[in-house]
């Protein structure tokens, strides 16, 4: 792991003279690559945006985190356009769009020239098309560029005491809608208790989808028991969200799975769950 901590360190330390900002989720990969641009010795400033798709408990941690690091924290605040309430298939890329500029505006206006971002290698085989937002902004992606795993990121970290680096990744709460299902700002802070009352429960790792008028739970095979354990709390705030009922998916958690629910959908194939691209994009 020394050889990969020195190649991120020295890709840091090569911007750090034009001054860094560092998008912070408050995730492991924008938490590693915040605390070794801290070690660089330069002004740093880390920007955590505050939309109705990022929950506030996320934001917390990300400003303890920032300020454990010696970073400069900003939360920033921004309305969400109203195109990605719509949710087209690619949302991600109007999120990111209109995130980056900000966080973007953010750095210039404090004369910051370098925008980093935690993307990591594996995010590279996903459908992400939130990917070519950031390139037309300029948004550096050092993790990316040098091939760096999320397995290799987790064991950096871990190697480092961070806290987070075993934290289950975190999407924002847009990715439990289907694409072209409307998203409801309203119900999103109940979606958000229903996953919450689930991690109190012990489930590490847990997605609520938005199936129609009720919720769709997705975790490990592992962690069924515990669903089932606590059923009537989760059926309860899910019906306080708004929702008709809940549901267990057997399928278990899958990262893109509404993704892969798109090419099901359109009678596609999917190579051992990995998230295919839609032809329209």
């Amino acid at each position: 792991m020394r050889k990969v901590h020195n190649r991120i360190a020295d890709y840091l330390a090569k911007l750090a003279p034009g001054g860094l900002c560092v998008a912070f989720s408050g995730g492991v990969d924008s938490a590693l690559l915040l605390r070794l641009a801290c070690d660089t010795g330069g002004a740093v400033h880390a920007v955590t945006v505050c939309t109705p798709l990022h929950p506030p408990l996320e934001q917390a941690e990300a400003r303890q985190l920032a300020e454990a690091f010696g970073a400069v924290h900003k939360l920033l605040t921004l309305q969400l356009p109203r195109e990605l309430l719509d949710n087209p298939v690619h949302r991600c890329y109007l999120c990111k769009k209109a995130l980056f500029q900000a966080i973007r505006e953010y750095a210039d206006d404090r004369g910051l020239k370098h925008l980093v971002d935690g993307t990591n290698r594996d995010d590279l085989g996903e459908y992400r098309p939130g990917l070519k937002a950031l390139g037309e902004l300029g948004v550096h992606s050092p993790l990316a560029e040098l091939g760096i795993t999320k397995a290799e990121v987790r064991e950096l970290a871990a190697g480092l005491g961070l806290d987070v680096a075993d934290k289950p990744s975190a999407p924002c709460l847009a990715t439990r809608y289907p694409y072209r299902h409307p998203i409801s700002l309203e119900r999103l802070p109940g979606i958000d208790r229903v996953e919450r009352q689930a991690r109190a429960m012990g489930i590490s790792n847990v997605r609520a989808r938005v199936e129609g008028e009720t919720l769709r739970l997705e975790v490990a095979a592992v962690d069924m028991p515990r669903v089932l354990s606590g059923r009537e709390e989760l059926a309860g705030l899910a019906l306080e969200a708004g929702f008709v009922g809940i549901s267990l998916d057997l399928e278990e958690l899958r990262s893109g799975s509404m993704d892969i629910r798109e090419a099901r959908l359109a009678g596609r194939k999917t190579k051992g769950g990995t998230c295919p691209y839609p032809e329209s994009i």
